[in-house]
């Protein structure tokens, strides 16, 4: 990777936090005596937390308003992020180099900034980046390009010269129709998308330990 400006997802990318949150919708709507089936759940993949939160009164009666169901399952979260999730091996090596290298970088993510800011701050890589922005509070999931072009607006580059890395498909799929140079990662969770992602990204990244 050869660019100046980098944008990073964090969920999946930099940190290994996928398993906590694929559980937590079926484990919040478990601890209402919801049972939730895989298909039903599958939709809130790419959904910020109150597009869930909203989903989940429709689809299962449960009652709002959304933001309290939003506060709750934070709740939740807020204790791994400041107590068990880990950094991806490697990702942090990686981001050192980036910065001797003088590249200006950024988090955009589905997580809600203060969760975030305290992850990453807990791992010790907070100082990597110049800002975080959050899809929570651009009100977008990144289905649309919002959050990039809003990290690309603040580092003062067009997207050609910005590199996104991103673990999902459906990510890699908005940032490339978008213009930004994509870097695909590697993650357990999406495994079935591993092919098509390798074949969309501008480079793929499958173990960050081999990555410098």
């Amino acid at each position: 990777m050869d660019k100046r400006y980098a944008i990073f997802d964090m969920d999946g990318t930099l940190v290994d936090s996928m398993g906590y949150w694929k559980a937590l919708g079926r484990d919040y709507l478990a601890g209402l005596g919801v049972r939730a089936t895989a298909e039903q759940l599958e939709p809130i993949g790419p959904m910020t937390m109150l597009e869930s939160a909203a989903y989940f009164m429709e689809t299962f009666g449960i009652a709002g308003p959304a933001q309290r169901i939003v506060d709750e399952m934070h709740a939740v979260m807020d204790s791994h992020y400041r107590n068990d999730v880990p950094l991806k091996p490697g990702v942090k090596e990686y981001l050192e180099e980036l910065r001797e290298r003088g590249v200006r970088m950024c988090v955009a993510t589905a997580t809600a900034e203060p969760l975030s800011h305290a992850c990453l701050s807990r791992l010790g890589v907070d100082g990597c980046f110049d800002f975080i922005l959050s899809c929570e509070t651009i009100g977008v999931g990144k289905t649309r390009p919002d959050i990039y072009h809003l990290a690309a607006e603040r580092l003062g580059a067009p997207p050609a010269e910005i590199a996104v890395f991103e673990d999902a498909l459906y990510a890699v799929q908005t940032a490339k129709q978008a213009g930004y140079y994509t870097v695909g990662i590697y993650e357990p969770a999406y495994d079935k998308d591993w092919g098509r992602i390798s074949a969309l990204a501008d480079e793929t990244i499958s173990d960050w330990r081999k990555a410098r």
